[in-house]
């Protein structure tokens, strides 16, 4: 069995700052998770088509804000005016999109960790995942913790592990497909992400002994969570921070 390296990080990390009860991937979401006692958040990054580091999931605009069309693709003077909060709720009408760098001045300023999950616009993978860990490396450049990189997309992950090889890397998978550790091997890995279906024992032990951390998304229900706990997984990331306790 490989030896496992430290692992700094809780069990519990916050999707998207909290869930679906704050807009996603603005920092309003982020005090929120806070507020409910997470520690660690995860977040969505991309670039703006002058290579800004931004925060957003999908990779066309209209969903999560009032803008229209492909974000990678707009320049961040005009992405940065966009209103990406008035589709959640009236209360979060105005709340911009941030920058890596907003989210990195909050996070290191209340010593809370994060899981960068780099999400390319389609076609610039290699591009995002390098800019995007060059950025992290800088902004939490001397932190004691440093952010954990994620990737569905292995190029995206080869790109962080050229320029920026100090920080750590998991791969994320929807499905077990053909090749999966030994890819994550080859990327120099530190955790395999996956659906919580996809865990059972097997694949547990199969991780753990390659010396890799297990962690699932997006569990948001307790018998979920009571099952990975019980497989001895290493983190949750959820939607209902207001319904699992941290602490747990």
């Amino acid at each position: 069995m490989a030896e496992r390296s430290p692992w700094p990080y809780p069990r519990w990390v916050a999707h998207r700052g909290a869930g679906k009860l704050a807009p996603e991937n603005t920092l309003a979401a982020f005090r929120f998770g806070a507020s409910h006692g997470y520690r660690m958040f995860e977040c969505d990054a991309k670039l703006s088509a002058d290579g800004v580091v931004f925060l957003m999931h999908d990779a066309t605009l209209e969903r999560t804000t009032n803008g229209h069309g492909i974000g990678g693709q707009q320049a961040w003077s005009a992405l940065s005016q966009l209103d990406a909060g008035g589709w959640h709720s009236r209360a979060f009408a105005g709340e911009p999109l941030p920058t890596l760098e907003n989210l990195a001045r909050f996070c290191r300023a209340n010593e809370l960790l994060l899981n960068i999950e780099i999400k390319p616009t389609p076609g610039t993978e290699r591009e995002t995942g390098e800019v995007v860990a060059r950025e992290a490396a800088r902004l939490w450049q001397g932190a004691a913790v440093p952010p954990l990189l994620t990737s569905f997309q292995v190029d995206a992950l080869k790109g962080a592990q050229a320029v920026a090889p100090e920080l750590p890397r998991g791969l994320l998978l929807d499905t077990l497909w053909n090749g999966w550790l030994d890819t994550a091997l080859s990327l120099g890995c530190h955790a395999i992400v996956c659906n919580h279906a996809l865990w059972d024992a097997a694949t547990v032990a199969q991780v753990h002994g390659a010396g890799l951390r297990s962690l699932s998304y997006t569990v948001n229900d307790e018998w979920a969570a009571q099952r990975l706990i019980d497989l001895g997984t290493d983190g949750i990331i959820t939607d209902r921070v207001d319904l699992f306790s941290p602490a747990g």
